[in-house]
């Protein structure tokens, strides 16, 4: 066994606000990632995090994200799986990722969503649609229903995930910073001055 990593995150702005209480939740984005320090990390989201009008599939730059919200706040979570079911969920990430431009924030279906009636258009959906149908695809159902209508609170109630964080995202990356400072020196660098 081994894990994949559920970000639940909260930014600020004006549809996130929207979301925020539509949800009655802190959390209104879903992102996943390889590992919890979220080094690898996919959604469908923001193209740029300052600019909320253009969405569509992306790799999630964590430094970028904090530069734009610095108060973000973040709730990682890992989700136990194969390597074989790993192996293959970021195997469609890295794929979709190619594709990323074809691959577009399901604008239309958000009042279905809110209606409860499920709808697909191809290669649109909202951030946790788009995961709920890759994980689907692997046999990792997180609610019972169609992917359309997953939400981030599905994510959130979702009992089989473990948190690993929770906090600020400046945290998460001081974190990634002591770790960087308290590694050991790869064997490769031994001897070799950093400041030359």
């Amino acid at each position: 066994m081994t894990y994949i990593y559920i970000a639940l995150i909260d930014t600020p702005g004006f549809f996130a606000g929207l979301i925020r209480s539509f949800l009655k939740q802190r959390y209104v984005h879903v992102a996943l990632a390889a590992d919890e320090r979220l080094s690898e990390c996919y959604s469908v989201g923001r193209r740029d995090p300052s600019v909320p009008i253009l969405a569509g599939f992306e790799r999630e730059d964590k430094y970028e994200i904090l530069h734009t919200f610095p108060g973000a706040y973040y709730r990682v979570c890992r989700l136990a799986c194969t390597r074989e079911q790993k192996r293959r969920i970021m195997d469609k990430l890295r794929a979709d990722h190619e594709r990323r431009y074809r691959i577009h924030y399901a604008v239309l279906a958000l009042p279905f969503l809110v209606l409860g009636i499920p709808l697909y258009v191809r290669d649109q959906y909202t951030c946790s649609s788009y995961l709920a149908r890759v994980l689907g695809e692997e046999g990792i159902c997180i609610a019972d229903k169609h992917f359309s209508l997953v939400t981030p609170k599905d994510f959130y109630q979702y009992e089989e995930m473990e948190p690993v964080f929770e906090g600020e995202l400046s945290k998460l990356v001081e974190g990634d910073e002591a770790a960087w400072r308290t590694d050991p020196m790869p064997h490769w660098l031994e001897g070799v001055s950093v400041y030359e």
